[in-house]
């Protein structure tokens, strides 16, 4: 038996009941801590569950921001500076990676209060999460003002990667559950995955394989 919601129902709920049940009506997503750093060299980071493929020519990635004030750091520091790095979340650091969406003044970095390790290298313009298994540097390309409800989207291109190569399949395939990404639900609840199967390319005159 289902329950069900009418419009007004889901506008009359409390406002964070209401917050939690549409966020998490939208089922499983990517979740990821974003690196930047701001021009004085001042590090920041923090957790993104509005994160997006947009486009693999060129390798687009976009992310949603939620209306301002408060200021947010991550991006002020994007549109100042031009680069961020997106880092997966692995099931090791994945309560260090929640605490980093407490609001903290913008002279403390996230890295020094949960003890995660900014990792510079190959003169990328921000830090990557040096415990994070996956991460790759973007540069970001276009802002999109949503009017409707004061959201930004920021779409960045995708520079460089890292990725373990016992991970990396021959045809390009990247292995998620080998390199112990975990994805989320709502604001606040992390999942470990399951692979059911990995099927080949649908078309309408042919059967479908497993191909996992």
């Amino acid at each position: 038996m289902k329950k069900h919601f009418s419009f007004e129902a889901i506008m009359n709920m409390e406002k964070q009941e209401r917050v939690h049940f549409i966020n998490s009506l939208g089922g499983f997503k990517s979740v990821s801590l974003l690196g930047t750093v701001n021009k004085q060299g001042q590090t920041n980071l923090g957790i993104f569950s509005s994160i997006f493929h947009i486009g693999a020519n060129p390798s687009l990635i976009a992310l949603i921001f939620r209306p301002s004030p408060p200021e947010r750091d991550t991006l002020r520091n994007i549109l100042e500076t031009g680069y961020y790095t997106i880092n997966h979340i692995n099931e090791n650091i994945y309560q260090q990676a929640h605490q980093t969406s407490a609001r903290y003044d913008s002279d403390i970095s996230e890295f020094d209060i949960t003890g995660l390790q900014p990792e510079f290298k190959n003169n990328f313009k921000a830090p990557f999460v040096a415990e994070s298994n996956i991460q790759f540097g973007v540069e970001f390309k276009e802002r999109i003002d949503i009017s409707i409800n004061n959201t930004i989207m920021v779409i960045g291109e995708i520079k460089e990667v890292y990725v373990p190569e016992n991970c990396l399949g021959e045809d390009g395939f990247i292995n998620l559950e080998k390199a112990n990404t975990i994805t989320c639900s709502g604001l606040d609840s992390y999942h470990k995955t399951v692979q059911l199967d990995r099927l080949s390319y649908a078309k309408p005159d042919k059967e479908l394989t497993s191909i996992a």
